[in-house]
């Protein structure tokens, strides 16, 4: 049954996924249902579950004083982020677009934060007339930009310096990013000079730091290091008089996954309030995954099976380019067949790959599945975060449907975009004729 009150649930008590009857239900909606109207593969929400995240971790952090962030790149349907707007939720942002459709949602200028590496002049120009909260600034020269900008626009450019602690989060190569060959952050050893540097700019108001170390982190000692380095760049900074009155935590939180109980919440709040809770800075963090990931799921059709050298290969209607976190991460996404299987009874291991022409259009292989048959429905679990906002229509594929359930109703979210819509996309223009620059005489 959909949960009625977030607050009163322990996350082992989590029913939004669940089989009545034999058949996969959202909430109260029967899979079913949906798929009736929605052609595969298309994502599915459940409007429940993530408020359910967000309660679960506000009420752990509150006592703490700590605010949220919701790293928009994890999701960035509209309809997820008004939902969590209205909760309270504020956004962290890493690109004009990203800004463009906070905004859209509904989320006050005030509760959004700029991170990311390469930022625009136009991107930086938009962000300071919104009036965000924050820029969270990378390097050196976007100090120097941003600068330049707010001296143009008459304004005063609130940022944070994001630190690079050289921590290394413990996950996968390629969602770390706190280890001291990443592109992000300032090296925590060029952090004092700089930050006094900006803070004597007229142009700039330096509110503190920042620090983001991974995504996907299951390992929690990770954080008390990069917090516990934070705490001591801030102590030294206001011994040299400097003042740090915020500090972005970032996210990377990661969440339970098949089997994996992922981490404990309250044992990350307690990691925030030993490590940094006594500095007297308002504290944020930027989850992603954790408020979204459980979320959803990705609804596919088997369209065939034949027999592979291991066993039997499931190939369904879902590819790398609408999930694309196994072929780019090696993620391994659960799997949760339509029909309930019950007992212990033994079936085939099957490989499910997709329909992309890569091989690395695979998602793993699965047991406990039952006996599958063509047009039988797939789900991947925990995949509402990455997810969607990853696909791309890569072999000119139809760009996934979104749909979200709350309770026994459910709506589209974002509409399949057809073929015929992207080929409209590309109608040639007129011809142009451009004036290249006089090449100076020979001789």
């Amino acid at each position: 049954m959909a949960i009625s009150n977030p607050r009163k649930i322990k996350p082992n008590q989590q029913e939004w996924f669940h089989y009545r009857a034999g058949e996969l239900h959202v909430e109260n909606l029967c899979l079913n249902d949906i798929t009736r109207e929605v052609p595969t593969p298309f994502y599915c929400y459940s409007a429940e579950a993530m408020r359910w995240a967000y309660f679960v971790l506000s009420d752990a952090l509150r006592p703490i004083g700590v605010s949220i962030c919701f790293a928009v790149k994890a999701n960035s349907n509209i309809a997820v982020l008004r939902l969590l707007s209205e909760l309270g939720c504020g956004m962290d942002i890493v690109s004009g677009g990203e800004l463009e459709r906070a905004l859209a949602a509904g989320a006050p200028s005030s509760r959004i934060i700029f991170s990311g590496v390469g930022k625009t002049r136009a991107e930086i120009a938009h962000a300071l007339e919104t009036g965000i909260h924050q820029i969270n600034v990378e390097s050196a020269a976007e100090i120097e930009v941003i600068a330049e900008i707010a001296r143009a626009l008459g304004t005063r450019a609130t940022i944070a310096l994001r630190v690079n602690p050289d921590v290394d989060a413990k996950t996968h190569a390629k969602i770390t990013t706190a280890t001291k060959d990443s592109k992000f952050g300032i090296a925590i050893d060029d952090i004092p000079e700089l930050y006094a540097k900006a803070a004597a700019r007229p142009e700039l108001d330096v509110q503190g730091l920042a620090v983001h170390i991974g995504s996907q982190v299951q390992d929690l000692s990770p954080f008390r290091r990069a917090f516990a380095s934070m705490a001591e760049l801030v102590t030294a900074l206001r011994q040299h008089g400097l003042e740090v009155p915020r500090l972005d935590l970032g996210g990377g939180i990661g969440i339970a996954v098949g089997d994996n109980p992922g981490p404990d919440i309250a044992e990350y709040a307690a990691i925030i309030a030993e490590t940094v809770g006594n500095l007297g800075c308002h504290l944020t963090v930027e989850p992603g995954r954790w408020l979204v990931g459980r979320a959803g799921l990705l609804v596919t059709e088997l369209l065939y099976l034949k027999d592979g050298q291991d066993g039997p290969i499931a190939i369904v209607d879902a590819g790398m380019n609408d999930l694309m976190r196994p072929a780019l991460y090696d993620a391994k996404h659960p799997v949760l067949p339509f029909h309930q299987v019950k007992g212990a009874a033994a079936s085939p291991r099957y490989r499910i790959v997709g329909p992309i022409c890569e091989s690395s259009d695979d998602f793993g292989a699965y047991e406990g599945l039952g006996e599958l048959k063509a047009g039988d429905l797939l789900t991947f679990d925990c995949a509402g975060a990455y997810g969607a906002s990853m696909a791309s229509t890569y072999n000119s594929r139809d760009l996934v449907a979104e749909i979200l359930v709350d309770g026994d109703h459910f709506r589209t979210i974002r509409r399949r975009q057809s073929i015929r819509e992207m080929l409209e996309l590309e109608d040639a223009g007129d011809w142009q004729s451009g004036s290249a620059p006089a090449r100076k005489a020979a001789g």
